[in-house]
């Protein structure tokens, strides 16, 4: 049975997602972060991946998806940010 709240929850967390890829193709593209402090999408991160086991307890698998959608996004993120960051004091050095 689909409760609507989960529906709509899901819908949201599955939008995040696809923000979240857009932003890893830029990165992707550009090979520089400016302008974005990584302690947001840490919180994030950890926030996505509670919801990962938060989700299921409720029993709301819509969620769940747009949850672990989001989770995996920004995990992706965040490793490409330490790559093209460690990469950046490599070549200046």
């Amino acid at each position: 049975m689909i409760i609507i709240p989960d529906l709509i929850n899901g819908a949201f967390e599955a939008f995040g997602g696809v923000f979240i890829v857009i932003n890893i193709h830029q990165l992707l593209k550009d090979k520089i972060v400016k302008g974005i402090h990584w302690g947001s999408t840490i919180f994030f991160t950890i926030w996505g991946i509670w919801n990962v086991y938060y989700y299921p307890f409720l029993g709301q698998w819509i969620s769940f998806s747009g949850g672990l959608f989001i989770a995996v996004a920004n995990i992706i993120w965040m490793c490409l940010r330490v790559y093209y960051w460690r990469k950046r004091l490599n070549s200046s050095r």
